[in-house]
């Protein structure tokens, strides 16, 4: 019971200091439209929306679940606040769940807008709703525990900020967000398996128009992998880079 009433405590604290700022709201909104402005640009012309569906839901995720996780808890470390949660009489595990779960509900937040969007404006056809869902889910999931693990590696704002540019920008063009996997070059597509927003991106591709590369059931299963691993490093990192 105490686990819960800090989890719920520590989870409202940073959706009202950080989550539910009106700039990042607004952030989260406009994010989305940048990048269908800029295709529809591009394309001079109107683009088909099954194409950029994945892309934009994923950029959106990504950028925005990174961004808030591994500055704010850097910032937190900067400022001893973190280290005060630390002390406090809860385990590591409840604590990191409550800081990661206000970024996870920001990247699904941030996901909803183009997928409104995409169905309600461009009339979007989805193939499978179930699926479109579990890969929100699981690509905030993924998303947050990057920024988590990056947060764990920084000692600075601006070092989460650069290490964070360092995972995300080669994700553009490695995990199928805008260009399909299969069309990457033979010796560039091992690096694409081994970055985890590639199965995200897929399950979303297979929820729009079922064009997926890979079994979607296997994609979920590699996600979940993903998931566990990621967030059990980052508590071994937590552990013996922070508790002295």
């Amino acid at each position: 019971m105490k686990s819960l009433t800090a989890f719920w405590n520590i989870l409202l604290k940073d959706m009202r200091n950080y989550y539910l700022k009106p700039p990042n709201i607004s952030w989260g909104i406009i994010f989305p439209f940048a990048w269908m402005l800029m295709m529809f640009i591009k394309s001079k012309s109107a683009f088909d929306i099954t194409e950029v569906f994945p892309g934009i839901v994923g950029m959106a995720i990504l950028f925005g679940t990174t961004s808030m996780l591994s500055v704010t808890i850097t910032f937190e470390r900067k400022s001893r606040s973190f280290e005060r949660l630390l002390l406090a009489p809860m385990s590591i595990e409840v604590l990191v769940l409550a800081k990661i779960t206000g970024a996870i509900l920001f990247g699904i937040f941030n996901s909803t807008i183009p997928v409104l969007v995409s169905v309600l404006y461009f009339k979007a056809s989805v193939f499978d709703w179930l699926f479109l869902v579990s890969g929100i889910v699981l690509l905030s999931v993924i998303s947050t525990l990057l920024g988590l693990f990056i947060a764990v590696s920084a000692k600075e704002v601006f070092e989460a900020q650069t290490y964070s540019n360092f995972y995300r920008f080669p994700m553009i063009f490695l995990c199928g967000l805008f260009i399909p996997v299969s069309q990457l070059p033979v010796f560039v597509r091992p690096l694409s398996y081994i970055l985890p927003v590639t199965y995200g991106v897929d399950v979303l591709r297979y929820s729009i128009s079922g064009n997926n590369s890979l079994p979607v059931l296997l994609n979920l299963v590699i996600l979940i992998g993903f998931c566990l691993l990621l967030f059990y490093i980052s508590i071994f990192n937590i552990r013996k880079k922070w508790i002295v």
